[in-house]
């Protein structure tokens, strides 16, 4: 997977320990937003992953990806 230009590529929503979801870097210690609903942070975590072209995963309550999703180009060259 090709690197994203602000240095990660891929971006997670996640379940929080202390209750809600966090949008979090891929690699980052600290989450860029902290939601009470997971609709809202699948929101703006898409949002976010749009704008850096980066992978976009969610997770599910049991810390399992779920979905994933890509918003990056896609390097490889695939012949038809």
């Amino acid at each position: 997977m090709a690197k994203a230009r602000n240095g990660s590529g891929t971006h997670h929503v996640v379940p929080n320990p202390n209750g809600g979801w966090d949008v979090r870097r891929g690699g980052a210690e600290r989450a860029s937003g902290h939601f009470d609903t997971k609709r809202e942070a699948i929101d703006r975590g898409r949002e976010i992953s749009r704008n850096a072209g980066t992978e976009f995963k969610i997770h599910n309550q049991d810390g399992r990806i779920g979905q994933s999703d890509s918003h990056g180009n896609d390097p490889r060259n695939i012949k038809g």
